[in-house]
């Protein structure tokens, strides 16, 4: 009987636990996951499409032509005649811009001898409008840079050289012989 019992603990110490299940993966999870990243690439290439054709919906305006601007922001000088600074600091800079958007020159970079100069060099403008130009910015030059305080007629005057200029200056329309046929017909 020793025997027995020696074998039967020896069989009791040999029990193991339980091993927690093995899970089995689907099959089709693999499927799954990449029916949903292709679902959303499609819903961002939708969307995509979507803002595309909405952007090309908005009617695009066109933009406004340099000398009308000029015109604008000369009128709008004309708020500051009694303040004599920032009247010619608006003129000339408006003059400057108007130049640089019309005829590609780096007018407000340089100083006015050196775009003087280089305006010089040009067939843009006739030499009268060139010798109006250079009186027009040196005289806004003495009232920025030198202290001169000159009169109201005077500043209309420095007002009025600047908008000859863009007048002068500003692109001719061209128009088509059909528009002048419609033009010329009675309504």
């Amino acid at each position: 009987m020793a025997v027995n019992q020696t074998s039967s603990l020896v069989a009791t110490n040999d029990i193991r636990d339980i091993r927690p299940p093995v899970e089995i993966a689907n099959p089709w999870a693999w499927l799954w996951w990449t029916l949903a990243a292709l679902a959303l690439v499609a819903a961002l290439i939708a969307l995509w499409r979507y803002w595309q054709r909405r952007r090309a919906e908005i009617p695009k305006l066109p933009p406004v032509p340099a000398h009308l601007r000029a015109k604008q922001k000369l009128q709008e000088a004309l708020a500051l005649i009694a303040q004599p600074k920032p009247f010619c600091i608006a003129v000339s800079d408006t003059a400057r811009h108007y130049l640089e958007e019309r005829f590609d020159f780096r007018a407000p970079e340089r100083t006015t001898e050196e775009f003087l100069h280089e305006l010089q060099r040009t067939d843009l403008l006739t030499r009268d409008q060139k010798e109006s130009l250079g009186h027009f910015l040196q005289s806004c030059d003495l009232v920025k840079f030198a202290r001169y305080e000159p009169g109201e007629p005077e500043l209309r005057d420095l007002h009025a050289s600047a908008w000859r200029l863009v007048e002068e200056t500003e692109p001719v329309e061209i128009r088509s012989p059909e528009s002048e046929v419609q033009s010329t017909q009675p309504a």
